[in-house]
């Protein structure tokens, strides 16, 4: 897999980079946790993406780049999850995020064509989110409140966990993701889907055509999430303050605020080029591959073998 990887990248000339593991920031994300060390009394983390050095390098003049690498993320060990995981992240100069969809589909069919997998590639489907929660419970995540997400959800019958803020739209949007849409996904191919709420936009620019939209994408094999890309923000004023939201939100849920990146902030104030993104775990891309149900069937050593 590994081989077929950088086979499809040196035949467009995308150049492969080496980032550091160790930041002394930390992505703000409230449902990512990072892990961290200490060097000479200071605080580092290690990073859950090399996302914010490969955009210092971007927006250094590197050109197109992609790298493979080990991520790691302080949370739970299960069926799809380890601590310490493969990543391949790349970013494409003048590409959204809809021909950037089209290049990763180009990369699966690839990799599914492989000796070793045991799928048997065929067209993938893409939709909008809102196409998708349409189709699936017959509400516009758009337009809806969380008061009509809630309703929803109780008219399908679907279980409101315990400790929910109930007020909370975005947690709405996700759990109905976990519990409705993403199980009415193809349980035999890749699904792309695309224009998130802009509520969760990350890294992902919003759109111009409508402010309800993020440019951003995700794709799955089943419900299996495999992969997040992003039409990429360029504005860094627009991204501190994403960034200190997120901080906010964080305290809010009982977390501790992480340092903001500057050294990435200043990158994108000097000049970030015009790009998509999109990071893929490998593991669970190779569990699609080899038709297996656990992470640990395709990994050398768990974190419970460590």
């Amino acid at each position: 897999m590994l081989q077929g990887i950088r086979a499809f990248f040196a035949e467009r000339d995308v150049l492969e980079v080496d980032t550091p593991v160790l930041s002394a920031a930390a992505i703000t994300e409230p449902h990512l946790q990072s892990f961290y060390t200490r060097y000479l009394d200071q605080r580092y983390f290690l990073h859950t993406s090399p996302e914010f050095f490969m955009k210092r390098l971007l927006a250094s003049g590197s050109g197109d780049i992609y790298q493979i690498c080990k991520v790691f993320r302080d949370d739970e060990q299960g069926r799809h999850h380890n601590p310490e995981f493969s990543m391949l992240e790349w970013y494409r100069l003048g590409f959204d995020h809809h021909r950037l969809m089209d290049e990763m589909e180009q990369l699966l069919k690839q990799l599914a064509d492989i000796s070793f997998s045991k799928i048997h590639w065929h067209a993938v489907t893409r939709l909008s989110y809102q196409q998708a929660f349409i189709a699936a419970m017959g509400i516009d995540p758009l337009a809806a409140n969380a008061g009509d997400l809630k309703q929803a959800a109780q008219q399908q019958g679907i279980e409101i966990p315990q400790g929910m803020n109930e007020d909370d739209k975005n947690m709405w949007l996700d759990w109905l993701m976990t519990q409705k849409i993403a199980p009415s996904f193809s349980k035999t191919g890749f699904t792309f889907l695309f224009d998130y709420p802009a509520s969760q936009a990350a890294l992902a620019r919003v759109s111009k055509n409508d402010p309800r939209v993020a440019h951003r994408f995700e794709v799955f094999f089943g419900e299996l999430e495999l992969a997040n890309g992003f039409y990429e923000l360029t504005n860094a004023a627009e991204q501190r303050q994403r960034f200190e939201t997120e901080n906010m939100l964080r305290s809010q849920r009982g977390l501790k605020a992480v340092p903001i990146d500057e050294n990435l902030l200043a990158a994108l104030e000097s000049g970030l080029p015009d790009c998509a993104g999109v990071a893929i775990g490998l593991d669970r891309l190779l569990m699609v591959l080899l038709g297996e149900i656990h992470i640990s069937e395709v990994i050398g050593f768990s974190v419970d073998k460590v």
